[in-house]
């Protein structure tokens, strides 16, 4: 327990170090940002406890925050991706799989996988720039950088994936 904490806690400071200092700094056409750190959540196992996903969610969404100059909102739409994803990895599951997968390519399989990465990505671009943009008078620009940032997002969670052992 204590060794899968300590690689938890590593992969939380890898995260926030890559999205605060190199991915912050990407913006393609003005609207598209790679949003990484959706990948540590993406990554929890099925037998962690739910209260375990929330606190970590939380706790990056509050970092990622706090270097973003983004109050509140990384950690509310996190923490709800943290909620989700137990729900959103049991639709993508056989009946008869194990308790303690853990979601990649491999153990999902292609499909599977793109589908649960996709679906909690989705869900995160749309709640993280409705709550910045707080309004819809600039409808247009809102689905862009929804979009482009969800493309963008999956692009990098895919390719991740494939290079991860």
């Amino acid at each position: 327990m204590t060794i899968d904490l300590l690689k938890r806690f590593l992969q939380f400071c890898l995260f926030v170090l890559v999205q605060a200092l190199i991915l912050n700094r990407i913006l393609l056409f003005g609207c598209a940002m790679p949003l990484l750190y959706v990948y540590f959540v993406i990554l929890f196992p099925r037998n962690y406890p739910k209260w375990g996903v929330l606190l970590w969610s939380f706790a990056m969404g509050l970092s990622i925050d706090m270097f973003s100059n983004t109050p509140g909102i990384g950690s509310a739409s996190l923490t709800l991706i943290g909620a989700l994803q137990p729900l959103v990895l049991e639709l993508c599951l056989p009946r008869e799989a194990d308790e303690n997968l853990k979601p990649s390519l491999r153990t999902l399989g292609t499909n599977k996988f793109v589908f649960f990465a996709f679906t909690l990505t989705a869900i995160f671009c749309i709640t993280f720039f409705t709550l910045e943009a707080f309004t819809f008078f600039n409808w247009l620009q809102w689905l862009q950088c929804i979009g482009g940032s969800l493309l963008l997002t999956l692009l990098l969670i895919i390719t991740l994936e494939s290079i991860r052992k």
